[in-house]
């Protein structure tokens, strides 16, 4: 089996998990369920880079029934609709565009009544592109403390929790606004563990962090002096209890809520397992709870490629070994590139000279980090057509080592957000 057969056959299946992570038919499925009939008015709201596929399947299925709605996006994950606006905006850092749409969502929740429905689209992307900041907060002051948490390695519950603190939209405060409405929230998640509470910083649902997790977090990584003053003081006020906590799970405000998981990283690792077992591989699905330094968790999966070109374990070759999840990546250089693209670069170091191996990590939304790459891929000969790839990682600068080799994933924008899949592909022990 040819190295170059392997590489085809990897991008086949990682677009196989992006197909089954579809948002449209999973939304028009459960759209499809509700007795619509019975609300007065239906509003739709929401955000995420799967929010113009999740807002076609509400109009698809909701028609004239909607009232008004309105769906932040990231710029250029759009679709043409009649009834719902997109709104594009910035992803991952916020940016103004993100600040008037987030305000206009607000205004539309704040018209429901008891007599309606608010439906909610969230998929990946929704903390960032829901920029509502509290009210002592700038929009750049809000901005600069997501720069110093994406900078820092702090993980994506990290980040939500001290977005939702410092917010006037997020965790559970959108069904604040909605209240006493009835809310619907369909959900794609992009995290681990699928919790609605942590999906896009749960703008509807209840919210089990407090100002003391906040203040923890930006402890752990050196933060307390480095963000904004408002911030801060903010943090420390509602230590104290001088400001309002967001709503708790026992908070009688979610009784008319319910929150739907629609698609996840568990049905897209499923989908890669059946394709490449239709192509000939003996598929292993090791996890969709990746986490963690994304150089280290490439070193990790480095590892099972050698061990299984030179015993066979822990799978009849050839094998297809399957992960997903979401890593993170600490700066310290200064360089281009995304988490992904860093994981295969990490990869390839290690599996220099292995016959027959392939290494392939991307984002099924299609982007990773800053760049317009969703990952990338590598194969035991990647070193040698381009020997300083440890120069270009001490940098964080895989973008341009793989751009250099034509080795970067582009798919566009897919409109759909379930993590990262991981790929490690080996034919024979050589």
């Amino acid at each position: 089996m040819s190295t170059r057969t392997l590489r085809r056959q990897a991008l086949a299946i990682f677009r196989a998990a992006v197909g089954a992570a579809d948002p449209e038919a999973a939304v028009a499925r459960h759209l499809k369920r509700l007795d619509a009939a019975r609300f007065r008015n239906i509003y739709v709201v929401g955000a995420g880079k799967a929010g113009a596929s999740m807002a076609a399947a509400a109009e698809q299925v909701l028609g004239r029934r909607i009232t008004a709605g309105l769906v932040n996006v990231k710029y250029g994950h759009v679709a043409k609709l009649r009834r719902i606006q997109l709104n594009e905006c910035g992803h991952p850092i916020p940016d103004q565009n993100g600040v008037a749409g987030a305000e206009r969502i607000a205004r539309i929740a704040e018209q429901a009544q008891r007599e309606d429905l608010v439906v909610c689209l969230i998929s990946g992307g929704a903390s960032a592109l829901l920029p509502l900041p509290a009210a002592s907060i700038t929009f750049e002051e809000k901005q600069e403390v997501t720069r110093l948490l994406l900078a820092s390695g702090a993980d994506i519950h990290e980040i939500n929790a001290t977005r939702k603190h410092i917010s006037r939209i997020k965790g559970g405060q959108l069904t604040r606004l909605a209240a006493p409405a009835t809310v619907e929230s369909l959900l794609l998640s992009d995290v681990i563990g699928d919790e609605a509470g942590v999906i896009g910083s749960g703008p509807t649902a209840a919210d089990s962090t407090t100002f003391g997790t906040v203040a923890a977090i930006v402890d752990k990584y050196g933060l307390r002096k480095r963000v904004p003053r408002s911030v801060r003081d903010r943090i420390e006020q509602g230590v104290r209890g001088e400001i309002a906590e967001t709503p708790k799970p026992r908070d009688p405000l979610f009784r008319h809520v319910r929150h739907t998981v629609v698609g996840s990283n568990r049905l897209a690792l499923a989908a890669a397992k059946r394709h490449a077992r239709e192509l000939g591989f003996h598929p292993l699905v090791l996890t969709s709870e990746i986490q963690g330094e994304a150089r280290h968790m490439a070193r990790v999966h480095a590892a099972i490629a050698r061990e299984l070109v030179r015993t066979g374990q822990p799978v009849k070759l050839p094998a297809c070994i399957i992960s997903g999840g979401e890593t993170t990546v600490t700066l310290k250089g200064h360089g281009k590139g995304g988490r992904n693209q860093e994981f295969v670069l990490a990869a390839a170091i290690d599996i220099a000279g292995l016959a027959e191996t392939v290494i392939l990590s991307a984002g099924t939304d299609g982007s990773d980090g800053p760049t317009d790459a969703a990952g990338a891929i590598a194969d035991g000969d990647t070193l040698r057509r381009k020997p300083d790839a440890r120069k270009f990682l001490d940098d964080n600068d895989s973008y341009h080592y793989f751009e250099a080799l034509g080795d970067l994933v582009k798919t566009g924008p897919t409109l759909t957000n379930v993590m990262d899949v991981q790929l490690v592909l080996v034919g024979s022990r050589k």
